[in-house]
């Protein structure tokens, strides 16, 4: 769901670093190329499972009054195939492409494709940025969530969905989180560490965790003009919703990929981590409790 901070209206001291942080706990420095995404994520089961609750209702809506039967769209970093064959719902009998780098989770939303019988989707397994990926071109709706976030250049990738949208007309939608506005109550200073810790871990990724707030400009310096700016949340407030909420987090910041990084990176030690789990376990409990999940959303048409 719903990832460099400072160099975009924050500064350094606005951060609290668990062990601090200088140049070497910079991708690059942990044997990585300084030009690789990294996604911060990983595709562990409590990411998976965050990723197959998205609904075209919960994830699109922005877009969902700009679909209709015949659209051809790319959904672009599709994960595990959920929103896609949604998606692909909206705009049947068009055709729909479904593209993502992990080359498992494709083979996993291969299997929902075909158990929810969408057999106008079409799964594809790479970087949809690749000039000499056959992705087919000329789609009505290229659309991309909770994906910006994870890049080193967002703006590329933006121009790069442009390319692959219908010329004069074509759509090109995407919806990321703005990690720094979300809010929860009550206060829990290891909800705090939690924030802290991630957005650490993203920037020594090169990515940016608040993304939502900054579409608009990338759309812009991406060259696209026709431009639509707009914001929803996903609220979490029900006891279920808390309890699943929570559950994501805890698992999510104690054992997977973003864990490993945290401790790699040398942002947090593992009884950190334990203890901001516990931390999201004790506001779940909390009748009172509510958490907000702020994103940005842009629709920019293609000239």
């Amino acid at each position: 769901m719903p990832d460099d901070v400072y160099t975009h209206g924050r500064d350094e001291s606005d951060d609290v670093y668990t062990h601090g942080h200088d140049e070497s706990d910079d991708v690059y420095a942990h044997g990585r190329d300084e030009s690789d995404d990294v996604y911060t994520h990983g595709h562990d089961e409590a990411v998976l499972r965050s990723h197959r609750w998205r609904t075209a209702e919960n994830s699109a809506g922005y877009l969902l009054p700009h679909l209709a039967p015949g659209l051809d769209l790319l959904d672009v970093g599709c994960g595990p195939g959920t929103l896609t064959v949604d998606l692909a719902a909206r705009v049947a009998p068009g055709r729909v492409v479904g593209v993502d780098a992990a080359a498992d989770v494709v083979a996993a939303a291969a299997e929902h494709v075909a158990e929810a019988g969408a057999g106008t989707v079409t799964l594809v397994a790479g970087d949809f940025r690749d000039p000499g990926l056959d992705l087919g071109g000329g789609f009505d709706v290229v659309h991309a969530h909770q994906v910006l976030q994870h890049l080193r250049d967002p703006v590329g990738a933006l121009a790069a969905m442009a390319a692959l949208a219908r010329p004069g007309g074509g759509l090109v939608a995407a919806r990321d989180g703005d990690y720094a506005a979300m809010h929860w109550a009550p206060a829990d200073e290891r909800l705090d560490r939690w924030s802290a810790v991630y957005h650490a871990v993203t920037r020594a990724n090169g990515a940016e965790a608040d993304a939502g707030r900054h579409l608009l400009g990338w759309a812009r310096a991406a060259g696209l003009d026709d431009v639509t700016y707009t914001t929803s949340t996903w609220s979490f407030a029900t006891p279920d919703d808390r309890a699943w909420w929570a559950g994501l987090w805890a698992e999510r910041i104690t054992a997977t990929t973003l864990a490993d990084q945290a401790i790699e990176y040398g942002i947090a030690t593992r009884a950190d981590l334990e203890d901001i789990a516990a931390g999201w376990r004790a506001w779940a409990a909390d009748p009172g409790a509510v958490f907000v999940v702020p994103h940005g959303e842009i629709l920019a048409r293609v000239s």
